[in-house]
């Protein structure tokens, strides 16, 4: 599983399917930043704690409809029905979520690389919860089954993803930068989003069907053998 490949499928498909990708993200990160602003004004402090654990599950939430989405192939669920397909498993996405990424944060904190470390075998679990049905506990485990051998181009697949991210958060940034700082702030956030997450959303979904086919392949040569 070469990363360049990864990412150039994941941009094929971005690039046929981005007028129905996009739309999707807008609209949950348009709800996310409003739901975030009301508890930050009702709750003060508090409510601003609350609104980063609830931005970093229904993040995960976004990534678990995308790869709904594009589960038989096509991109071509109304954003309603997108989301609601991936509704029963929202528990397991936020909890698998906000546990994925304390540990990745805390590891970052202490010396990076245990925080890069988790965040390489753990990067797996929104597929794993959505299209194979595991537990929020059990896809721990299950991701770092499945990278396990390939640890290395995971990590490249996570890198390079997240260099498109900051390159186009710093576009923007320049685009924007004409407006006041809390409005530029805030469309950067909603504009970058919507458009990049749909693609970090696809990427790491086809490595997960990459690893899957490697594993399923390998356990089934003895056989054929």
């Amino acid at each position: 599983m070469e990363p360049g490949s990864v990412l150039r499928e994941a941009w094929g498909l971005y690039k046929a399917h981005w007028r129905h990708f996009i739309p999707i993200a807008l609209v949950f990160y348009l709800a996310l930043s409003l739901l975030t602003l009301v508890l930050t004004l009702a709750l003060g402090w508090l409510g601003a704690l609350a609104s980063v654990f609830v931005s970093l599950a229904g993040v995960f939430w976004l990534q678990g409809a995308l790869a709904e989405d594009v589960r038989d192939g096509r991109a071509d669920l109304s954003v309603v029905e997108t989301f609601r397909r991936v509704g029963p498993r929202f528990a397991s996405l936020a909890g698998a979520g906000l546990l994925a990424s304390l540990g990745i944060v805390f590891g970052l904190v202490l010396l990076i690389v245990p925080g890069l470390f988790l965040a390489t075998i753990w990067s797996l679990i929104v597929p794993v919860i959505v299209l194979e049905g595991r537990a929020a506990m059990e896809s721990f485990s299950r991701s770092r089954e499945l990278v396990r051998g390939h640890a290395w181009n995971v990590f490249g697949v996570i890198v390079l993803t997240f260099l498109i991210l900051f390159a186009t958060g710093i576009v923007l940034s320049l685009v924007l930068s004409a407006l006041p700082d809390s409005l530029q702030g805030y469309l950067q956030n909603v504009i970058s989003g919507a458009i990049t997450a749909p693609f970090a959303a696809l990427a790491w979904t086809l490595m997960y069907y990459r690893l899957a086919e490697r594993q399923a392949s390998a356990a089934a040569s003895p056989v054929l053998a």
